[in-house]
Order: C-alpha cells, then sequence, then structure tokens
C-alpha cells in the first residue's frame, strides 16, 4: 500500500488507456507520454501497459507501507527517498516505512512513478486510467489517498542506457491531414516553415498552440469526424491544437496534419512556453522512424546487479550535486571509488 502525503498540482493514475471505446464517445485516456510510462514499467520488471503514476509540473510525495522497488523516468525531476537524493531512469528499492519525494520538474512536463507489480486501482472498462474528460477511472490524487500495490518479486534491477532529454524547443514530424480541401494552398507551407508556442490554455486533452494562424478555406463548421492523438485540428480563427489523450473522440474542426506515431510522446511533455517546429515527412519515414524508437527502447534497457546500480546511481547524482566530491560503494565483490573535481 502506498499513502499519498502529497498530491502535488496534477498526479493521476494512468496506463496505456483504453482502447476500442471510440465508437461509444469515450477517449482512449492513457499517458500522456506512453514512451517514459513503459521505460518507468520496464524498469520495474512490469508489462508496459501496467498502471503506473503521472505527475505534472511538479512531483508527488508518497509513503510506502510496503517495501516494493520504483522507477522514475520522463520529465526530469529531483527526487529524495527518506531524504537521500535518488536518480531517475533505474530501478530503486524502497523498504517499508520509506517516504519518496518528487520534486518540481525542471526539464519537460510530466514524471512517471512506476511501482513493481503495478498500482492495482480497480480497472474501468479494461484500464486503470484516470480520465479527466469524461471521469473514468481513479479521480486525480489528493492527500490521504491510498494505493494498493501488488506483490512483486524483481529477480534484477535495471537501468536506462542513454535517458531522453526534453529541451525547450522541438521538432515534430507530421504527414499531412484528410482535410486539405478545408485550407487555402499555403496553409500546410505555414504550418511547417513557422515556428509556434504552446498555450497556458492547455491541458490533458490537447495543446493549444499560439505565434501561427493557418488560412482556412472553409468557415463552415466540419461534419464531426473520428480523431486521434496527434491530430493537428484547426480552429475557425486557423488557431491549431494539438490533440492528447484525453480527446473527444469525434470533432468538428478539420484537421490539416497529424504527428506522426514516434513523435507522440514528445507532445505529453511539452508545456506552456515550450517551442514547436513541424517538419513534413513520408509515410515510409513516419514507419521508419516508429520501429527504430522500438528498437532503441529493447537495446536501451540493461540488467544490472546491485553494486553496477548503486555506482551508475552515484555518478547521476555526482553530476547533479558538485557538492559530492567522492563517495565509495562496497557490494561484497568489488569497491568503486568515484570522485568529483572541483
Amino acid at each position: 500500500m502506498i499513502t499519498v502525503i502529497d498530491a502535488g498540482p496534477l498526479s493521476t493514475v494512468q496506463d496505456l488507456g483504453r482502447q476500442s471505446y471510440g465508437n461509444l464517445g469515450l477517449p482512449r485516456a492513457g499517458a500522456a507520454d506512453g514512451m517514459s510510462l513503459r521505460v518507468a514499467n520496464r524498469l520495474v520488471g512490469n508489462a508496459d501497459e501496467a498502471a503506473a503514476l503521472e505527475m505534472t509540473v511538479r512531483g508527488a510525495a508518497l509513503r510506502f507501507e510496503t517495501g516494493t522497488a520504483v522507477a522514475l523516468a520522463g520529465a526530469r525531476t529531483e527526487a529524495t527517498l527518506d531524504g537521500e537524493p535518488v536518480p531517475m531512469y533505474q530501478s530503486l528499492l524502497v523498504r517499508a516505512g520509506a517516504t519518496l519525494r518528487i520534486g518540481r520538474i525542471t526539464e519537460g512536463w510530466r514524471t512517471y512513478l512506476a511501482v513493481a507489480g503495478g498500482i492495482g486501482v480497480p480497472p474501468v472498462l479494461g484500464s486503470r486510467s484516470s480520465d479527466t474528460l469524461s471521469g473514468l477511472g481513479p479521480a486525480p490524487l489528493v492527500a490521504g489517498n491510498r494505493l494498493p500495490v501488488a506483490p512483486f518479486n524483481l529477480a534484477e534491477g535495471f537501468y536506462l542506457r542513454s535517458p531522453p532529454r526534453f529541451p525547450q524547443e522541438v521538432r515534430l514530424r507530421v504527414l499531412p491531414g484528410p482535410h486539405d480541401e478545408w485550407f487555402t494552398e499555403n496553409a500546410l507551407q505555414t504550418l511547417v516553415g513557422t515556428s509556434c508556442r504552446v498555450s497556458a490554455q492547455s491541458d490533458r486533452s490537447g495543446l493549444r498552440l499560439e505565434g501561427m494562424a493557418l488560412p482556412r478555406a472553409r468557415q463552415e463548421e466540419l461534419s464531426s469526424a473520428g480523431m486521434t492523438v496527434g491530430a493537428i485540428q484547426v480552429t475557425g480563427g486557423g488557431l491549431p491544437i494539438v490533440l492528447l489523450p484525453n480527446h473527444g473522440s469525434t470533432g468538428g474542426y478539420p484537421v490539416i496534419a497529424t504527428v506522426i506515431s514516434a513523435d507522440i510522446p514528445m507532445l505529453g511533455q511539452l508545456g506552456p512556453g515550450n517551442s514547436i517546429r513541424f517538419t513534413l515527412v513520408t509515410r515510409d519515414a513516419a514507419l521508419k522512424a516508429l520501429r527504430e524508437r522500438e528498437r532503441r527502447l529493447q537495446q536501451d534497457i540493461v540488467g544490472a546487479d546491485a553494486g553496477l546500480l548503486a555506482a551508475r546511481a552515484l555518478m547521476m547524482l555526482a553530476g547533479r550535486h558538485p557538492s559530492l566530491k567522492q563517495a565509495v560503494m562496497d557490494d561484497g565483490k568489488r569497491r568503486l571509488r568515484i570522485r568529483r573535481g572541483d
């Protein structure tokens, strides 16, 4: 069991979402950055679709009533376990009674905490995701919530070889959308030739973009059509909205382009003020990028014993805390000394 001491601004339980209910008008929901959720789950030996915590802007403070293993992935943040700093992107053992505090996010927008065995809230329509649009699934966390966790058996630890970065300026690849006749001849070129910013009016339903106006050739409303994550809708005033997992299953704005699947996880790491440039690619290039993303995921998660994980933790923390000049670790088999010069 996990007790929530401080829930942070918006912390929710998420998995990979509700599949195949769009025809009933239900959003998919699920993690805004599904890749970071998958990475966190794999670092504690879970299946990709296990439920984890998604934390936005700032993390939560959690007390673990039972011992387990956890991992943090996604947006960069500083975390402490019983007051001692711990790194992201690797397995961490947590003893019963320990408190994990996850601080302000410094790079990116959403951090994910996976727990070995997954968070065991009851599923609704096959998913444990909190749907902030329809209200399905568990409500956003508040202080005092108690989250059930499953028994675990983590035979070995893991770490991610090359953690991603989440810069302020990103380039997203897109495919042309299905409604080109709704836009003027140069609208698509305006989309890919102009930098824009994420508006403060954005949420888990979509990123509203500012600094760009896309001219429409038709101003009437589009008949409601099925929508998907990554679709770039354009309002009657020419303002683009990039859909996120809590978008409505249908929409009446025309779609000028769609973010390719390989880049959709980055959408969940964009917050107000982030700059975006779009690049037009072919379908073959989009498929190649998706295959490459999956190949790297398979290769970059590495199994490790306790000694190697401790050494990695020291190196990661030494890089973040200049005051850490020397640390010694002894796991009974090897003795490592890590020094940081002035």
